[in-house]
This record gives C-alpha cells, sequence and structure tokens, in this order.
C-alpha cells in the first residue's frame, strides 16, 4: 500500500493563510463588495464646501471597518488620564449662543476632561512625540456637550476619508507590529511626503509641542470652525481654545527619551499627584468669534482643519476656567469608559460644514458601539447625563433602564403621547438653517490648496532654540526612515516651507535638496487632472504670530514643580529648611533625593525623611536641582557614582539648578560647571549662593536655552 503523505498542522494553517493573501500589486482600488473605486481622496458633499452626505457608501464602509479594527482599547488615543472638574463662566456669550451654561456668569458645570496620546497603545509610554487628545464631557443642564480637540489647534488630513489612511500609516507598521507609539518610521513618512496637506500639523509634531512638560501645561484647541447659534437664530463661526494657567511648556527630546524609561506614567502620575496634593489642573477657555459676512475674508479657508486662525486677527475673547481638582475613583470605570463624541451638542453650538468634522459626527458614534459593547454606552456612569433622558430607545446590550409602560414609539396615543417633542423656546435642538444649492461631487475646494503658508508662518514664528529643536526633530525621525527617496521627498517638502529649514534638516541626512517641482500631490481622484490639485504656493506675506511660541508664555510661577533637593547625613540645616521653606510657600513640590532611602541626620542632629534614592531617582523627573551646604553631605554625594548624570542632565536639558555653600563644590563633578564664575555670567540659570527668591524667579523661567548655543559654538 502506497504510504499516504499528510500535512502538519502548520501546513494546513499556512495553506488556509495563503487562499486569503491579497497581492495589491497592479490592481485597481475596490469596495469591500468588489466595486472599483474612482476616488479615495474626497467625501462625496453638496458642493465642494458643503456638507458631507449620508449617502456616501464609500465613506461609511472605509470608516465603519476602522472603527472596529481595535477590540476593546481605543484605536486611536489609547493611552489616556482623566480628571473631574467644573467649569465656570467668567463672561456671558448671550450675544452670540443660547447654549444655557454659556449665559450667566459664576454659573458652574460639573466636567471630566481625558488626555492622551494618538499613536500608542494603552501600555505605551507618555512621553511618546505625539500629538496629545484634549477631550471635555460638560455635564450641562441641557444634556452633555463634548469638545473633543487635541492639544494642537489643525490636523493632519482635510477630510475624514483620509483618516484611516493616516493612522495606518503612524500606527506600528503591519508586517512586524513595530514601531510602537512612533512616528518615526518609513509608512508614516511616506503618507506624509505624497500628502502636502499634511505639512502644518507635522510642524507642529516637529516642535516641542508634541512632547509636553504636563498634561496640566499644555494647550487645548477644538480644531474644526463651529457654529454658535443665539437665541435670535443668528449664527456666527467659533474655534475653542484651553490655555493652561501654569503656562505652556514641553520637555526636551533627550528629556524624554530618559523619561520614558524611568517613568513611562510621567504625564499620568504628574497630574494624579498634582490634584491629590491640593494643586488642581487649570485652563483658561477661549473663542474665537468670526461673523458669517467676514467668512471668507481671509486668505485660508475657515472650513479647512488643516488652518489655524492667527490670534493677531482674531483675538482669543477668554470667557471661562475648567478646575480638574478630583482624580477617578476608578480608572477603568471613568477614564476608560469615558466616551465622547464631537456630535454631542447642546442647543446653540452647530457644525461646519469641514468635511474632517462631517465624518466624525459619524465615527465617533460608530466607535463607541463596538468599544463599549452595544448601544446603552451612554448608561455607563461616566457618561451618563445629569439632564434626564426620555425617548423610545429600548433593549439592546448592557441596558440598565427599566422603562415602564406600553408605549416605544411615537407618534403614541397608547402612552397620551409622551414623551413630547420640545419647541425651540423649550430648548429643542433645531439645526441651523443653511441654505445649500450644490451638485453632489467627490472634490476638494480650491480654497483648501495651500498647504505651505501656514506651517511657515508656524516655524517663523519659533525662538531661535525652538527652530533648533524642529530641525533636530527632523533629523531625528528622517534618520529612522529606511528609504531614502522617503527621506528626499520630505526635504523637498521642506523647501516650500522654509529654504534654510531644509537645507539644515537635509545636511543632517547627507541629503542634497532635490528641486521643489518635483513634489507630487496624490490627493486627487484618478480621473481628475493633476494640475488642478497643484498646492498653491505659500504666501509670502503671512506674517510670524507670537501665540505660537512657548517662548511667550506664562512664566511667573512655580505652583507644582518638581524640585531635587540633593543631601545627605550632615547637611546644613538651615540652607536646606529656608530653600524648602520658600520653594513651597511657591507651591512647589520638594523632595530629598539622597544616597540612600530612610532619613538623614543634619548637621544639627534633625532626623529628616528621604523621599528617593539616587538609584532609582532621575533629574528629567524633576524642574531643578538644588544642592544645600554642608560638607558632610557634599562629600557624600560627591562619592556617589550617579551624583554627577543627575546634575549633568539637569544642565543638559538647560534647568534651573542652585547651590549654597558647600554645595557648589557638587556642581564640580559637570566639567561645564568648573568655572562657575564664567558659568554665572553666561548663565542666569546657575546659581551659586543665591536668596531663594532668586531661584524660584529662575525656575519659573522653566528653562535657559543659552546652553545649547553655547554647546553649539563648542
Amino acid at each position: 500500500m502506497q504510504k499516504r503523505t499528510t500535512k502538519s498542522d502548520q501546513d494546513l494553517k499556512s495553506d488556509d493563510l495563503q487562499k486569503h493573501t491579497v497581492d495589491n500589486e497592479g490592481k485597481f482600488m475596490t469596495t469591500n463588495q468588489g466595486l472599483r473605486i474612482n476616488d479615495d481622496q474626497n467625501s462625496l458633499t453638496a458642493g465642494d464646501r458643503g456638507p458631507t452626505l449620508l449617502e456616501d457608501f464609500h465613506l461609511r464602509e472605509k470608516i465603519t471597518h476602522f472603527d472596529h479594527e481595535r477590540i476593546p482599547e481605543r484605536i486611536v488615543h489609547a493611552r489616556g488620564s482623566g480628571a473631574h472638574g467644573y467649569f465656570e463662566l467668567t463672561e456671558s456669550l448671550t450675544e452670540y449662543t443660547k447654549a444655557k451654561f454659556l449665559q450667566t456668569p459664576g454659573t458652574r458645570t460639573p466636567v471630566f476632561a481625558r488626555f492622551s496620546t494618538v499613536a500608542g497603545s494603552r501600555g505605551s509610554t507618555d512621553l511618546a512625540r505625539d500629538v496629545r487628545g484634549f477631550a471635555v464631557k460638560f455635564y450641562t443642564q441641557e444634556g452633555n456637550y463634548d469638545l473633543v480637540g487635541n492639544n494642537m489647534p489643525i490636523f493632519f488630513i482635510q477630510d475624514a476619508l483620509k483618516f484611516p489612511d493616516l493612522i495606518h500609516a503612524v500606527k506600528p507598521e503591519p508586517n512586524n507590529e513595530m514601531p510602537q507609539a512612533a512616528s518615526a518610521h518609513d509608512t508614516f513618512w511616506d503618507f506624509v511626503s505624497l500628502t502636502p496637506e499634511t505639512m502644518h500639523n507635522v510642524m507642529w509634531l516637529m516642535s516641542d509641542r508634541a512632547i509636553p512638560r504636563s498634561l496640566r501645561m499644555m494647550e487645548g484647541f477644538g480644531i474644526h470652525t463651529y457654529r454658535f447659534v443665539n437665541s435670535n437664530n443668528k449664527s456666527v463661526f467659533v474655534r475653542f481654545h484651553w490655555k493652561p494657567v501654569l503656562g505652556v511648556h514641553s520637555v526636551v527630546w533627550d528629556e524624554a527619551q530618559k523619561i520614558s524609561g524611568n517613568d513611562p506614567d510621567f504625564h499620568r502620575r504628574d497630574l494624579y499627584e498634582a490634584i491629590d496634593n491640593g494643586h488642581p489642573a487649570q485652563w483658561d477657555f477661549g473663542v474665537q468669534i468670526v461673523e458669517e459676512k467676514d467668512e471668507h475674508k481671509f486668505k485660508f479657508d475657515l472650513l479647512d482643519p488643516t488652518k489655524l486662525i492667527p490670534e493677531e486677527l482674531v483675538p482669543v475673547k477668554i470667557v471661562g476656567r475648567m478646575t480638574l481638582n478630583r482624580n477617578p475613583d476608578n480608572f477603568f470605570a471613568e477614564t476608560e469608559q469615558v466616551a465622547f463624541h464631537p456630535g454631542h451638542v447642546v442647543s446653540g453650538i452647530d457644525f461646519s460644514n469641514d468635511p474632517l468634522l462631517q465624518g466624525r459626527l459619524f465615527s465617533y458614534t460608530d466607535t463607541q458601539l463596538i468599544r463599549l459593547g452595544g448601544p446603552n454606552f451612554h448608561e455607563i456612569p461616566i457618561n451618563r447625563p445629569i439632564a434626564p433622558v426620555h425617548n423610545n430607545q429600548r433593549d439592546g446590550y448592557m441596558r440598565q433602564t427599566i422603562n415602564p409602560g406600553q408605549s416605544s414609539y411615537h407618534p403614541n396615543s397608547t402612552g397620551d403621547g409622551h414623551p413630547h417633542q420640545a419647541k425651540a423656546a423649550d430648548g429643542g435642538f433645531v439645526s441651523y438653517h443653511e441654505r445649500i444649492d450644490a451638485h453632489k461631487i467627490r472634490s476638494r475646494s480650491k480654497s483648501f490648496m495651500d498647504h505651505f503658508s501656514q506651517p511657515a508662518m508656524f516655524y517663523h514664528s519659533q525662538s531661535e532654540a525652538e527652530k533648533n529643536h524642529i530641525v533636530d526633530a527632523f533629523r531625528f525621525e528622517l534618520g529612522k526612515v529606511k528609504q531614502e527617496a522617503i527621506r528626499q521627498r520630505m526635504v523637498s517638502l521642506l523647501t516650500k516651507i522654509d529654504k534654510s529649514l531644509a537645507e539644515r534638516v537635509a545636511a543632517g541626512l547627507g541629503l542634497k535638496i532635490q528641486k521643489p517641482d518635483a513634489i507630487t500631490n496624490h490627493s486627487y481622484p484618478a480621473d481628475a487632472d493633476p494640475k488642478s490639485y497643484q498646492s498653491i504656493e505659500a504666501d509670502p506675506d503671512i506674517p510670524k504670530s507670537e501665540a505660537l511660541s512657548m517662548e511667550n508664555t506664562v512664566k511667573d510661577t512655580i505652583q507644582s514643580r518638581q524640585i531635587a533637593i540633593l543631601a545627605a547625613d550632615g547637611v546644613d540645616d538651615n540652607s536646606l529648611d529656608t530653600m524648602q521653606a520658600a520653594l513651597q510657600k511657591e507651591g512647589a513640590m520638594t523632595k530629598i533625593v539622597s544616597v540612600r532611602l530612610g532619613n538623614i541626620k543634619t548637621a544639627a542632629g534633625k532626623l529628616v525623611k528621604i523621599d528617593d534614592s539616587l538609584l532609582t531617582a532621575a533629574s528629567v523627573l524633576f524642574d531643578a536641582v538644588y544642592v544645600p551646604s554642608g560638607e558632610k553631605s557634599v562629600s557624600a554625594l560627591s562619592a556617589h557614582p550617579k551624583t554627577a548624570g543627575f546634575v549633568a542632565d539637569a544642565y543638559k536639558h538647560c534647568k534651573a539648578i542652585a547651590a549654597s555653600g558647600e554645595g557648589k563644590n557638587l556642581l564640580m563633578v559637570v566639567d561645564e560647571l568648573a568655572d562657575q564664575g564664567k558659568a554665572q555670567k553666561a548663565d542666569q540659570g546657575i546659581l551659586i549662593d543665591k536668596s531663594p527668591k532668586d531661584f524660584v524667579k529662575a525656575i519659573a523661567q522653566h528653562r535657559f536655552w543659552i546652553r545649547e548655543k553655547k554647546k553649539e559654538k563648542e
């Protein structure tokens, strides 16, 4: 008998997988039903600036599939931190909106805010170079209102149809699931280099805004243009801003990488401990108002989510303050299960025809259905409105509400017609009556085609140090890209923003700059004339904007800043106590860092608890370093092998460093600080035998970038 050949389970599984392997080379793009796609770049809209249409089956199929690609964590914004608090109105907006929580100054509205990274998974580091989500749920008397934005005022793409492509490109590459929570790889920069509309957000991503010092020290933006509608049914356009009371501050890239190794929960811990220690996180809430008659007066399109409104053209009107003062009781039940949606609005707040916003209005509900297990996610306590809920929705997974009675439909007579529809005068939501008379088309308005003026404005608005950091970021990110053609395309794109920027990046990559006209824009349908989709040249007359540089932020407080005090047995009581008391009086958090844990005995014999040891502490976790006097203390610290690195990192990262008496001898372990007199003259951030008041002022400055300039010269 002939021996029968059998395949192993591994072979059978390989055969089964092979049946489902699809080679896309040379093939036409289709829907999941096999229909060939003519335009994968633009949603179906009523006119080139009109609303997105529900009949766009391609948009809905693409977004639906994307929304359901990950369970149970969020596809984007998976890594998040949240807190409870309240929003207090300080100036009435009755003139612009009928939203009740924006009418009377002094009105307090409960809120829950969630901050997050975009690209990483739940277990990724807080300090990834990334956009940060900034979402706030207002529990108003009229229902929940969700303001769902980011810490950057613009987005990468103009049309929601491209969102799956953007996220697929920035997520770990599908063939090897690497890298995690990082944009420094081929697929992201390949997509960016072929999609010029991304360049504005890319400039922000390469800036220090992408590595904030704290969630409490970053701005928030609604991104899109929305509408306010008042009681007379008059509409104005509005953009939303959150401005941190502590100022906008960031870390440097080397610091971010080291923080990720020392404490990947750095931002989460910072927010939690600040609130726990009585330092609530606070932001001023502002609006930019544009009258309907002024919609087209700018050189950019208000409906374009890749554009911001410079504050010099439309000032931000501060109308309230958000205070987060209570940590969640249970992370999963609250921070993880909270469900935001830009479509959760109240009367007086409405939408524009921004094509990215229009797609989000569909996508978010669809996402929550799969992530939270069904249509009743609104009944989870963190999502439950304080306004009473009455409707005819019934059943479904995890239903909590028990609805008595016979009727579950409208109109009805079995339930006496309840619940009734609400008239506008009773707070019923009425969509703004915007006239639309247009053809159904897939297209991109020509007013969306200037992809370089605002990135140039952003770059030119930065301080010298910030520009240097942007150059270094591009060099790092593109240096991780394996394909030279992608790096070359990116450098060519940068010439459209600033020639010197492109030259500096190219020099760091060992590239020669190609002619800018080699750039290809792929944001057009298959049948279109590519010339009609060419990017508009950058406007050289676009001015700088001071609001875009962190150099101009708040620098008058050290509240909740973390200060390391290096001390050991024999530390001088007076220099320790005086400085610690002064720092704590200003709201700073001081920690004694020593050669071991336990207690230290001061020169006067007092026992002082040690908060951390040099074994586990790192200067990247602190905002400043102080070395008090005490010969024995300084000697013990100098003998420890990690002290030099601790002080050197603080110096390298441009932080304030102070020393008293013999404490100055400890600074000698850092070569750059050996000549203290010279350092004092060149660097106001190094303070020897100065008053606590001087140290407080130096810490408030955040960083002393002159050290980077000095290093470059060396």
